[in-house]
């Protein structure tokens, strides 16, 4: 296929270009040249707004009259909006005379040069992806395309890796990327594209590990799972396998299950990171504390029901815990003391018959919500096999979840949710 296009960049920083016209669209094409670094002329017998504010701003210069012939000596490039067809015409006759490539906003015909619709996406390492998007002199096609390519790299799906060799006399960076509840559409954008420029990925257990399949062959991936009460890898050992990767110019993501600052230890990896002198971004991800009862039809606060809630790890003394009806109690990573942390909760002054939930594998293939009371709850969840990982809501919402419904108020029930 021909085309009559031949797709270029200009570095115009420091040259001179001209614009003709003073309203909006020649405001923006200003715009465009003057974050470019060109030394921009705009030729007008009126200006709009924004072109006065640049032209107040010293970022342009105006000449306040209609265009004469001449005003393009000089110029690299000149970009021409009057609305005046004639005015147009004349400004591409002497632009083609004088070699100067010209931007016709009235009549693409008359042009010699096309601006594209243009995205920039950051990339590892410092600098930026620029997209470039021309569609046959269809502007709005143009953006539709740019922005559908944007948004896939901005998510992760296209490659952003660097693929030239890497500068070895600077230190990599690190990424404390929260994964959500493990979905792979519950985490970030900005984490799915730290994922993608990654070159080492230390993965937990609960994180999206279905996202591992998107990753470059080359990418090393470090487990470091743990399962309660079996830590292959100690919490020592992950920050130093962090620290050593970033030292060797690798840059790293964490990639956790939930948030990095809700019972993820990212604080503890991000000193170690700061001690060693590393650059280190920390992007929130969705809490499994509020997600996980959320995909069983749970709110963690409700309306009449609960206007505060408390989340802790099966691990804690939950004593001190408000034992009022209207605040609601999460228990991360508490399967294993679920009838001590009932027992307590019953003792600090909570009615045995406050309703409990308990979701295992939140989001996952095995989804599954068991309902019951704190009287009742341990024992069912022992008949049912309840496993790690879960997550346990005490209090009044949990008669909002479809599985207290069907199981009738007070009632116990192990209902497969999805």
């Amino acid at each position: 296929m021909s085309a009559d296009i031949y797709p270029l960049g200009l570095r115009i920083t420091g040259r001179p270009v001209v614009v003709v016209g003073g309203g909006p669209v020649a405001a923006r094409r200003a715009a465009a040249l003057v974050e470019a670094g060109a030394h921009v002329t705009v030729v007008a017998p009126w200006i709009c707004e924004d072109v006065a504010d640049a032209v107040d701003a010293g970022d342009v210069r105006w000449v306040r009259r209609d265009y004469l012939s001449g005003d393009l000596d000089g110029a690299w490039l000149v970009h021409v909006a009057t609305g005046d067809p004639s005015v147009d015409a004349e400004v591409a006759r002497d632009a083609e005379q004088d070699r100067v490539f010209c931007v016709t906003a009235g009549d693409a015909d008359l042009a010699t040069a096309h601006v594209p619709a243009v995205a920039r996406t950051a990339l590892d390492g410092g600098g930026q992806a620029t997209i470039s998007v021309h569609a046959h002199r269809d502007p709005r096609r143009a953006v539709r395309i740019r922005d559908a390519v944007a948004g896939a790299l901005q998510s992760g799906a296209l490659p952003l890796r660097r693929v030239r060799a890497r500068d070895e006399t600077r230190a990599g960076r690190v990424a404390l990327v929260g994964g959500g509840p493990g979905a792979t559409g519950l985490i970030t954008a900005r984490g799915r594209t730290l994922l993608a420029q990654a070159d080492v990925v230390v993965i937990d257990r609960l994180a999206p590990r279905a996202l591992l399949e998107e990753l470059a062959d080359d990418v090393v991936v470090v487990d470091v799972g743990k399962t309660p009460g079996n830590h292959p890898v100690p919490q020592a050992e992950i920050n130093a396998l962090i620290v050593q990767h970033a030292l060797a110019g690798h840059d790293v993501v964490r990639l956790k299950g939930g948030d990095p600052y809700v019972f993820g230890r990212g604080g503890e990896e991000r000193e170690a990171c700061e001690e060693h002198g590393l650059d280190v971004e920390v992007v929130p991800g969705v809490t499994s504390a509020v997600s996980v009862p959320a995909a069983a039809g749970i709110p963690v606060t409700h309306r009449g029901l609960a206007r505060g809630f408390t989340v802790l790890t099966g691990h804690e003394d939950i004593s001190v815990v408000p034992a009022r009806s209207d605040h609601t109690v999460v228990l991360l990573m508490g399967v294993s003391r679920l009838r001590e942390s009932a027992g307590r909760l019953v003792d600090a002054g909570r009615d045995a018959s406050t309703p409990v939930a308990i979701v295992e594998d939140g989001y996952g293939a095995r989804q599954r919500v068991t309902v019951g009371t704190l009287a009742t709850i341990a024992d069912r969840a022992a008949a049912v096999g309840v496993r790690s990982p879960a997550v346990t809501v005490v209090g009044d919402v949990v008669r909002l979840a479809p599985a207290w419904t069907m199981a009738g108020d007070g009632a116990t029930v192990s209902e497969p949710v999805g």
